[in-house]
Order: C-alpha cells, then sequence, then structure tokens
C-alpha cells in the first residue's frame, strides 16, 4: 500500500493588501512514504545538537530576523541553521509546488480565496493519475488560517477517493519545517524583484545575487514538474 504525505505551510494572511504583507504564499511538499528519509532526518538533528535545536521546531521567519529563540545568535550562526535546513531538502527525495497570490490583484478575501482554489485543484487534476496512484493522501496542516484549512479539505474531497487531513504540530516533523523554508525562500524571491534586502536578510543572504546562486536554484531544483 503506497501513501503519500503533502505538507502544508504558508506565509502571509488574508487580510487586505499591505506593504508588510504584499502576498499569500502556499507551499506543498510531497513525500512519497515508501521513500525513507530517516537517515537524513537523523543527520539533521545531530547538525542542530550544536545549537540545541534538535528537538525545536525551525521557524525561517524569525531566523532571519533574530527573534525568538534566536535573538542571541550571531548572523553566521543563523546563516548556517539556514543552510542546514536547505541542504536537508537538498538530500531528500522529495517535491513541492508553490503557489503565489498578489493581495494587490483581489479586491476581497471571496475573491483570493477564488483564485486560490482554482489554481490548487488544476495543479491537482493536471496531475490527478499520480496523485491516484496511492492508496491514500495524508494532508499534514497546522490549521494555522481557518480559511486556508477549509479550502484544503474542500479540494482533497473533491479529487481523492482516500484521505487523511492531520493537524501537525511544527516540531514534530521535518518537512513541516521544509514547507516553511520554502515559503521563505519563495516570498524573499518575490520581494527582491521590485525591493532591496532588509538589513537582516543582508546578513543572512548577502547580495540578490549570493541568494540566488546559494539557495533559490537549489530549491528549485525540488519543484513538482
Amino acid at each position: 500500500m503506497k501513501n503519500l504525505s503533502i505538507f502544508v505551510d504558508e506565509s502571509g494572511d488574508f487580510g487586505d493588501y499591505q506593504a508588510h504583507s504584499p502576498y499569500y504564499i502556499v507551499t506543498m511538499v510531497i513525500h512519497e512514504q515508501d521513500k525513507d528519509i530517516a537517515s537524513n532526518i537523523n543527520k539533521l538533528n545531530s547538525a542542530l545538537q550544536f545549537f540545541n535545536l534538535q528537538d525545536d521546531a525551525i521557524h525561517t521567519a524569525p531566523l532571519i530576523r533574530r527573534e525568538e529563540i534566536y535573538a542571541n545568535m550571531s548572523p553566521n550562526a543563523r546563516r548556517r541553521i539556514f543552510s542546514l535546513l536547505y541542504q536537508f531538502v537538498l538530500y531528500c527525495d522529495i517535491r513541492y509546488k508553490t503557489f503565489i497570490f498578489s493581495k494587490k490583484e483581489y479586491d476581497s478575501v471571496l475573491k483570493l480565496q477564488g483564485a486560490m482554489g482554482r489554481e490548487m485543484d488544476l495543479f491537482f487534476k493536471d496531475n490527478l493519475a499520480y496523485f491516484q496512484s496511492f492508496s491514500e493522501v495524508i494532508l499534514y496542516y497546522d490549521n494555522g488560517q481557518h480559511e486556508l484549512n477549509r479550502l484544503l479539505n474542500v479540494l482533497l474531497a473533491t479529487n481523492f477517493s482516500s484521505y487523511e487531513v492531520r493537524k501537525v504540530m511544527p516540531n514534530e516533523y521535518k518537512l513541516f519545517q521544509v514547507a516553511d523554508l520554502i515559503c521563505t525562500v519563495e516570498l524573499l524571491n518575490c520581494k527582491m524583484q521590485t525591493q532591496e534586502f532588509t538589513q537582516s536578510e543582508k546578513l543572512i543572504f548577502h547580495t540578490k545575487r549570493d541568494f540566488k546562486k546559494d539557495f533559490l536554484r537549489g530549491i528549485r531544483l525540488k519543484a513538482f514538474k
């Protein structure tokens, strides 16, 4: 029996367009459960022990901004933590799909939800043979946004005969943390088309060119095709 895991995280919210929150981004990390990643997880946890973070969820936004548990860490330490999770992505047999919505294109939450539903439904339908080759599709989400939670349930019920939705605790699943990282990478790529990196972002990623070379290019190799 083949099962498929989909870990979902988002960046942004369903509120009105604001300069500090111009996008709503959803990332799905797709993992075929018969492809073992236990050794990859063990290797990542061993590396994170140096920072005493092996049991914590890596949240990349506060990591970049030096907030929460990262408040007293140097830029080099925070870049190293980001890089460890990035390298974990590269070596795991996983793929991802990111959906990006510019909120200024929608004048209401309903229109944003409608666009999200159409785009995600099209993704599932375009790849229906792949998704239906699994006995069960299991979606992991932390129920962060009520609107997204409801939309995901509708999409699964519409496209799959056998599925399950599980509420995830971020520290329990490295692939949920991967979804968080990919959301951040894709958000930074959107932002840098029209604005400069913040000082916090420069301390971690240096220049736009370095960011593309060191992180974006590798992440994109994992895109679902």
